[in-house]
């Protein structure tokens, strides 16, 4: 349907009207990374539903996370949220959707490919990134970075795939997954108080012409007091824009760098990646949250990356020491 290679995205780059972009579920691609040894950052390949099927030619270390859409190795069901070493010649599969968006899949030393403005990302506007600016397609080879771990060593003669002995707990992150925080943005007090009351109270329904540049939501339009005029402003992911006739847009990865409409919530950090595996005609709750609260839950989150990351690395080392 949509596979592109994507990382933490290219910052710094706004003032030339070119957006972050990066991947949907940030938390789902920094954490495949972190299964197989990667630095965080590394290019990994965002997966729509349905997904390819991926012959690997050589020996590796995959990790799936993010979505379930049954993944498979040759036929044999393969665990996500854990790294797996595949046999070459095999065929990774995605043949049913289960739950979620996109899923990420990383590979041991990350994907050869050339940064463009200091990211792997692909920005399928501007045609650059990634794989030449392009989702990937039937036919495409993408190589990998060669490893000094044997990884065939970790394989039973029999078996097609290994599956490491560590995996990550998701339950918390992915919890309550149609209830999204907020704070309010800057025109929030621009809306009645019937506007505010039913953004808090009413469900959202996400609509079929979203996408990676943003959600559209049917609902309950919503009006400001009186009518405004705005000066085009910075938006960022998770900006939830009120356009004319009181329809909502929540900005996504792909989102562009200013706009004029009022700006009336902020979905919180440590929320985007629940929201980024929701899908057309999903319903979104949208929750109030103290900023010292959506802080401290973004500081709990990154501190749990970082003890991610030093354990799956030792426990990489033992395996082939």
């Amino acid at each position: 349907m949509l596979d592109t290679i994507q990382d933490m995205g290219r910052h710094g780059f706004g003032n030339w009207g070119v957006n972050p972009g990066g991947a949907m579920d940030g938390y789902a691609a920094q954490v495949a990374n972190l299964l197989v040894g990667n630095d965080k950052h590394e290019a990994v390949i965002e997966i729509h539903f349905p997904g390819p099927q991926i012959l690997f030619e050589q020996n590796t270390l995959i990790a799936i996370t993010g979505a379930d859409f049954s993944p498979t190795v040759n036929d044999e069901v393969i665990p996500r949220w854990q790294p797996v070493v595949v046999r070459k010649n095999t065929v990774l599969h995605f043949p049913s959707l289960v739950q979620g968006g996109r899923c990420y899949l990383s590979v041991h030393g990350g994907y050869c490919l050339q940064k463009w403005l200091n990211s792997y990302s692909t920005s399928l506007k501007a045609g650059a990134g990634g794989w030449d600016g392009m989702p990937l397609k039937k036919g495409d080879e993408l190589a990998f970075n060669e490893s000094h771990i044997y990884f065939a060593g970790l394989l039973k003669e029999e078996n097609n795939f290994e599956a490491l002995p560590w995996r990550v707990n998701t339950e918390k992150i992915y919890q309550y997954p149609h209830e999204v925080g907020f704070i309010p943005g800057h025109e929030w007090p621009l809306l009645s108080d019937a506007g505010r009351k039913a953004f808090l109270e009413n469900n959202y329904i996400i609509h079929p012409s979203s996408d990676r540049m943003g959600y559209h939501l049917s609902g309950a339009p919503l009006i400001l007091e009186k009518p405004i005029e705005l000066v085009s402003s910075a938006m960022s992911f998770g900006t939830v824009q009120l356009l004319p006739g009181g329809r909502l847009i929540v900005l996504m990865a792909d989102h562009q760098t200013t706009g004029g409409y009022p700006r009336i919530a902020h979905v919180v950090s440590a929320h985007l990646p629940k929201l980024a595996q929701l899908r057309p005609s999903d319903a979104i709750q949208f929750k109030l949250m103290d900023l010292a609260a959506a802080e401290q839950m973004l500081f709990s989150r990154q501190k749990e990356l970082h003890i991610l990351q030093r354990s799956c690395r030792d426990h990489l080392n033992e395996m082939v020491c």
